[in-house]
């Protein structure tokens, strides 16, 4: 059945990239942790145009994976779950609960301390590591609750992106903030010129990450604003959005993730971890993963939902939203990610990183545990089609033959 070999394209897809991250991760840390641990680093630290690798790794690689992230959230807001405002509500307030609750958590520990830049550290989502976890549950997982996890993270994704963009940005260069921004500009002229070849844009969007790079805004900001200047059209697999995405899928879930694991988990493990974990800022992060993100979407959900602004989908329920937020709870990439701009020692870095490894972990555990529980039986075959065409919309998952979200959302929500 062809919808069935989609569904298995994409979660074997999932399950081979998150194999990776984690290998990666688990060779990082092991070399760290040996010998050969100093030369790994400094490895890293080398100079290559006047900037360390692990420096062009975090500043330029991750662009792309932004550029990936923005081209999904365009396509939420066009053809997706976000293209109906009733609908959209629900992932929207879920992932401003699962941010701000964190973030609060975290500040009522540290704020007035040397850790309390961190505070946004425990407000992201690792897209790809949370739905490779709900991968492994398979088709036992309702369509429901895959769309609503892929929704609320891209969501919260950009949430992150702005946090990063507002509050962790260094002193500005005007000159250059305002000509990455005249770029952007001419690229949206083209846009609404109908220009369809991608050339242009990347073209544009290199000169736009240049310029932004040496503005002090962090340069991966540049991602989500290329992906919105890019042509949707009609979404369909001619549209340059569609096309781009499907050309990033694999190098981002492949190469650019898996290489930044590697370049960011080289974390030394001290003798003293107790202490270490015990710190303000760590207690902070595990207590914002593991408890407020749950905690966050939960209420927040809850809270849509009775205030009559958006409607639970019939084949949810209230645990299996927690289980979600569970999930939500796997910082990884982006908390590291946000970690490296808030921070400056060295040690609190590793620190902080150790944190966010063994909070992403637990988050991750617990979230498989409940929703296995939850899920025992495995749902009905019919439900394959609307989960591979839900799911082609992920950031990794291939966008091929993408239904029409009006047949998509009558398939997956009921007595909408």
């Amino acid at each position: 059945m062809k919808a069935t070999v989609l569904f298995k394209e994409f979660f074997n897809s999932e399950k081979v990239g998150g194999m990776m991250l984690i290998g990666c991760t688990a060779i990082s840390l092991i070399i760290a942790n040996t010998s050969w641990g100093s030369g790994y680093t400094n490895f890293w630290e080398t100079s290559v145009a006047g900037h360390s690798i692990g420096h062009w790794i975090n500043d330029g690689l991750m662009a792309i994976f932004f550029l990936l992230i923005g081209l999904e959230l365009e396509r939420e807001i066009y053809k997706g779950e976000l293209s109906d405002i009733k609908d959209a509500m629900l992932p929207i307030f879920a992932a401003i609960g699962g941010m701000l609750v964190p973030a609060g958590l975290f500040l009522m520990l540290n704020h007035g301390t040397l850790g309390q830049d961190g505070a946004g550290i425990p407000m992201a989502t690792d897209i790809a590591f949370a739905l490779g976890v709900l991968s492994l549950l398979g088709r036992r997982i309702p369509t429901s609750l895959k769309v609503f996890l892929t929704a609320l993270a891209v969501i919260d994704d950009l949430g992150a992106i702005l946090v990063i963009a507002f509050f962790y940005a260094k002193t500005l260069v005007w000159a250059n903030l305002l000509t990455s921004l005249g770029i952007f500009a001419g690229l949206i002229v083209l846009n609404r010129l109908k220009v369809k070849n991608l050339i242009p844009y990347i073209v544009g969007g290199v000169g736009m990450w240049y310029f932004m790079l040496h503005s002090g805004v962090h340069a991966t900001i540049t991602g989500v604003l290329l992906a919105f200047a890019i042509p949707f059209g009609s979404g369909g697999k001619e549209s340059p959005s569609y096309v781009l995405q499907h050309i990033l899928h694999k190098p981002v879930a492949f190469l650019v993730l898996p290489v930044f694991a590697l370049a960011n988990t080289a974390i030394v493990l001290e003798s003293n971890i107790v202490e270490t974990l015990s710190q303000s800022y760590s207690l902070g992060i595990a207590l914002g993963l593991i408890v407020g993100k749950p905690l966050g979407i939960f209420v927040l959900t809850l809270a849509v939902v009775k205030l009559g602004w958006s409607k639970l989908p019939g084949d949810l329920t209230w645990k299996s939203i927690f289980g979600v937020g569970l999930l939500g709870g796997i910082g990884f990439t982006m908390s590291i990610f946000i970690t490296l701009l808030a921070f400056e020692d060295a040690a609190i870095v590793n620190n902080a990183k150790l944190a966010i490894l063994l909070s992403s972990l637990g988050a991750g555990v617990l979230g498989y545990v409940a929703l296995s529980r939850m899920f025992r039986t495995v749902q009905p075959e019919e439900d394959t089609e609307a989960i591979s065409s839900s799911l082609e919309r992920s950031s990794y998952a291939m966008p091929e033959k993408t239904k029409d979200s009006r047949i998509l959302k009558k398939e997956v929500y009921s007595e909408r």
